[in-house]
């Protein structure tokens, strides 16, 4: 089937897609898009969205809202099971707060430059990740494709989205709580293995990436590529809160490796466990708790890209 299915959330953006419809719609309508909306009514639903509509013929999606819509969307091709998650291509016409993963491919924020990309559809594969994690004695999984955080970023994220829940954001929304939940967090005796490489020690943040940025901009794994079927590990070890504060512009200029608090590494299946319970996020959505598996799917996504990313 040639015509688009077009997964919108209308409450992505703090309310924006809602807002903005008309004018994406219009855009999407001048430029020759044959497409079929659907809207989201609740968390996950663009999963089940995508399944459905897959299984009814549609092979070209686009994604309007934030990381968690394009999370949720990804989710609906690698979960269902009707044709390789590769025949399908997915875009996406960012209007989130954190708009993360369309950095790493030079998308622009502008919806009919957006719009422009998808039209030119110029396809390329990247990796996706799972993770297993609990909520409370029950196991869960979830696929993504930008960046897992736990730890301190696993609690910055479920603080952020509890705000944009509220109907509260805005794009400095992350660094408030980043640095407003300093004083009630602590580092916890945390055991990483990387392909059967151990490490062990106190840790106040870990990153899994497979592209470079999250929390609006920040660059926790600088060296991250999309394709190379390796996660990108930055292991944030136990750290003074000041160090934290006065090192957040290495998180921004990609000279976080640098710092002396820090250790990183690549592998392709990651277990973890902690004396305490640490939160999980995965492409900003607030998932569970500790233990976690990570496995790496190579080039299981195929996306439509800026030419000149």
């Amino acid at each position: 089937m040639e015509k688009w299915l077009v997964v919108v959330n209308p409450n992505a953006g703090i309310g924006k897609v809602s807002r903005d419809w008309g004018k994406i719609s219009n855009l999407l309508d001048r430029h020759g898009f044959d497409y079929q909306a659907v809207f989201t009514e609740r968390p996950t639903h663009a999963t089940e969205l995508v399944k459905e509509n897959i299984a009814a013929g549609f092979r070209k999606i686009i994604a309007v809202g934030g990381d968690g819509t394009m999370n949720e969307t990804v989710n609906g091709i690698l979960l269902q099971d009707v044709l390789p998650s590769t025949d399908v291509s997915v875009g996406m016409i960012s209007v989130g707060t954190g708009n993360d993963w369309i950095r790493t491919y030079n998308i622009p924020m502008d919806y009919e430059s957006s719009i422009k990309i998808l039209k030119q559809g110029y396809t390329m594969f990247q990796d996706a990740g799972i993770v297993k994690f609990y909520n409370s004695s029950n196991q869960s999984q979830r696929y993504f494709v930008n960046m897992a955080g736990f730890g301190f970023d696993g609690l910055v994220a479920q603080k952020t989205n509890a705000d944009k829940y509220r109907g509260k954001g805005n794009p400095l929304l992350y660094l408030k709580h980043l640095v407003g939940s300093l004083f009630s967090y602590k580092s916890c005796n945390t055991t990483v293995k990387i392909d059967g490489h151990i490490y062990s020690g106190k840790v106040f943040s870990i990153g899994v990436g497979i592209g470079k940025y999250n929390g609006g901009g920040m660059k926790q794994t600088p060296d991250a590529k999309h394709d190379d079927g390796l996660f990108d590990l930055t292991v944030i070890k136990d750290i003074k809160k000041w160090s934290v504060i006065t090192g957040v512009r290495r998180l921004y200029n990609g000279t976080i490796k640098k710092h002396k608090r820090v250790e990183t590494f690549m592998g392709k299946r990651i277990i973890v466990d902690c004396d305490s319970q640490l939160l999980l996020e995965a492409d900003g959505e607030s998932l569970g708790h500790s233990p976690f598996e990570f496995d790496i799917l190579p080039r299981s996504v195929k996306i439509i890209v800026n030419i000149n990313h």
